[in-house]
């Protein structure tokens, strides 16, 4: 439409101009060479524009016949980008696919026709990587430093490169090189972050994620918990040479990421070797809360030197108070009322946890507790034998590594804040054991335990005797059976099916043994201190089952 109106107003324009020549006539005349020429001043305006036309006509012949070799040049300069361009997109798309050899057959192609592209280049290294051949692709790279449009690119892949053949040094110069050309640039950002966590610089790593929330590259919460991460691994590193620095930095972690267990863990046991009991208290209080854990319990326990069990006791049921129903509440509370002798609240402390299903803790605790009370060693073993076979409490885990004790670091893969307090994964799919009701312990039951190698079943006992009185015949209408003349000694009778349960547990070289049955009841089986004389082995309650 604009072009339309704009036709009309030209042609407007020259109806205009022709009526006004029309309306005021007159006369030319030219004398040149000896010729005259007259004519009226529209004609004479009518042969100007004429002959402009023919100038400008002979002007474009000329400058076409003369143009016509550089237009063959450009024309053949087009021809071969084009195909260039072609090749280095069908290149791309044969690496894609993981087609060295057509890969390489396009390689040739762009470098034959546009050999100062950056693409070609990229393509170049591309395909070199694909094959194989690390040299050509860092000579490829180098090349890319040349041009400051293919220098970053050129960086990060001489880092690539570095890092595959492991020359960790070459790597962390060229991800600094490429940080100084471009900050925002993420994979430079993050490799110097990892260069910095593996060297133990915790304070590079800090500003590091610090530059790494201002651009933008992480979030703030990750961030947050980064600088909270490496706040508590300064703080471990500088425990015993600078105390005050590590206090410092614990207690910044804590505000940071109030559920890192360690660094609560370390900055309340140093409030409490400060003689801050409360402040100590409170900030592990509130770890607490967040997420319970057997080093936040320690901690809080030992928080006031000098305590007694009572104190201890009384500690641990405040902390139980917070979070009642967790796991490490119930264990926490239980192992505090062994330590005050309080059996009979251990028992209806780990009640409800052994009724879910012992885990190994659970069992520890318990064979500690038979062992307090009544020093029976064939409950001892026989808690130490289930602890074989129960599923495994939660510790830390990192990248399928399990560990004792928290690292920032994976040691295997170098990830910063890779450990997670949980249960292994190995366990995780694992069938829960069928233990026998556990319960029965805590309520002085004298039911027998039957361990076999996949699972472990309840086996209402036979008969037994009372324990021997010296110097005095049995009683006449107790059914005990007579054992054979070879048959062991009480105390090896309970060594061996520990040892066969022990045999049992997944992962042992070892053939599966027979089924066996221990005593869940104080059963005569210790066969006590050594100048003592052992009982006659047919007065022993224990049965082997073949």
């Amino acid at each position: 439409m604009v072009r339309v109106l704009i036709y009309l107003a030209v042609f407007a324009c020259l109806a205009f101009g022709a009526v006004w020549l029309a309306d005021r006539p007159g006369e030319v005349s030219v004398l040149w060479q000896g010729y005259r020429i007259e004519t009226s001043v529209a004609i004479a305006a009518v042969g100007v524009v004429a002959l402009a036309f023919l100038v400008l006509l002979v002007w474009a012949i000329l400058r076409f016949v003369f143009g016509l070799p550089s237009a063959f040049s450009l024309s053949s300069r087009a021809r071969r980008r084009a195909r260039g361009f072609e090749a280095v997109s069908r290149g791309m798309v044969a690496i894609g696919a993981g087609d060295p050899v057509a890969a390489g057959r396009y390689t040739g192609e762009a470098r034959r026709f546009v050999p100062s592209e950056p693409l070609t280049l990229l393509l170049e290294a591309q395909t070199a990587q694909l094959t194989g051949d690390r040299g050509q692709a860092e000579a490829a790279f180098k090349a890319m430093l040349d041009k400051p449009e293919t220098r970053v690119l050129g960086l990060r892949g001489l880092f690539v490169e570095a890092k595959r053949r492991g020359d960790m040094a070459a790597a962390r110069a060229f991800a600094d090189d490429a940080v100084r050309r471009s900050p925002s640039l993420a994979w430079a950002n993050d490799a110097l972050l990892d260069f910095h966590v593996q060297a133990g610089d915790w304070q590079a790593a800090r500003t590091a994620v610090e530059r790494r929330a201002a651009l933008r590259l992480a979030d703030k919460a990750e961030a947050r918990r980064q600088r909270a991460v490496l706040l508590a691994a300064e703080a471990l590193q500088a425990r015993d040479g600078e105390p005050e620095k590590a206090l410092a930095a614990a207690l910044e972690a804590v505000k940071l990421a109030p559920s890192l267990t360690p660094a609560a863990a370390l900055a309340g046991r140093m409030l409490s070797e400060r003689g801050d009991v409360r402040k100590s208290s409170k900030l592990l209080e509130a770890a607490w809360r967040e997420a319970p854990h057997p080093d936040i319990a320690a901690a809080y326990l030992d928080a006031r030197p000098g305590d007694s069990a009572l104190d201890r006791l009384t500690r641990a049921t405040t902390l139980t108070k917070l979070r009642p129903a967790d796991p490490e509440s119930v264990l926490a509370l239980a192992g505090a009322a062994i330590q005050a002798r309080e059996f009979q609240k251990a028992r209806e402390t780990l009640k409800p946890l052994l009724a879910g299903g012992a885990s190994v803790r659970a069992c520890l605790l318990m064979a500690e507790l038979e062992e307090a009370e009544h020093g029976a060693a064939g409950r001892v073993r026989e808690w130490l034998a289930r602890a074989t076979r129960a599923p495994r409490d939660a510790a830390w885990v990192a990248d399928g590594l399990v560990s004792d004790h928290w690292m920032p670091v994976s040691p295997l893969t170098g990830r910063l804040d890779a450990f997670v307090w949980t249960v292994p994964p190995a366990t995780l799919g694992s069938q829960a054991q069928a233990l026998d009701d556990v319960l029965a312990d805590l309520d002085d039951s004298t039911k027998l335990i039957e361990i076999k190698p996949n699972s472990v079943t309840t086996v209402e006992p036979a008969a037994v005797a009372p324990p021997p009185v010296p110097k005095a015949e049995p009683k006449p209408e107790a059914a005990v059976a007579s054992p054979p003349k070879d048959e062991p000694k009480p105390a090896e009778m309970v060594a061996e099916p520990v040892k066969q349960a022990v045999a049992a547990a997944p992962g042992h070289d070892s053939a599966p043994p027979k089924p066996v049955v221990f005593p869940v009841s104080h059963a005569p089986d210790d066969p006590g201190p050594d100048d003592e004389k052992p009982p006659e082995p047919k007065k022993s309650g224990f049965r082997l089952f073949g």
